[in-house]
């Protein structure tokens, strides 16, 4: 099986997957920290996927989301975005809305507490 359909069945078959640099309970890098702080913190119960351990997964994610940086976010096979627009939805309510949308789990209170905490 090619990286590219590793991936997409990794994405279709799970409600929610960050492609990252480490894991969620030891990211290797910032930006994946800060995706994989905001999903833990607010009880998303997702698959995380190490590109480090894989660097045919490494690149093709790059290819198959035509977005050139990792972390990754996908909810419901949908490509959300990386570090910077995850921070901005989950600072807008737009990650609260996104997860009611699409019947994902979290807990409302700790995304509220996100909120507060950077208002």
């Amino acid at each position: 099986m090619s990286a590219i359909d590793q991936i997409r069945e990794t994405v279709e078959n799970n409600d929610v997957v960050l492609y990252m640099k480490g894991t969620k309970m030891m990211p290797q890098c910032g930006f994946s920290s800060r995706v994989a702080g905001v999903l833990n913190f607010m009880g998303v119960d997702y698959v995380d996927v190490n590109v480090l351990a894989d660097d045919a997964v490494r690149q093709g994610i790059k290819e198959f989301s035509d977005w050139p940086t990792i972390p990754q976010l996908y909810v419901k096979g949908e490509f959300v975005g990386g570090c910077d627009i995850v921070t901005e939805m989950t600072l807008s309510g737009e990650l609260d809305q996104l997860f009611d949308n699409k019947g994902v789990t979290y807990n409302k209170e700790a995304a509220d507490q996100i909120r507060a905490a950077n208002a």
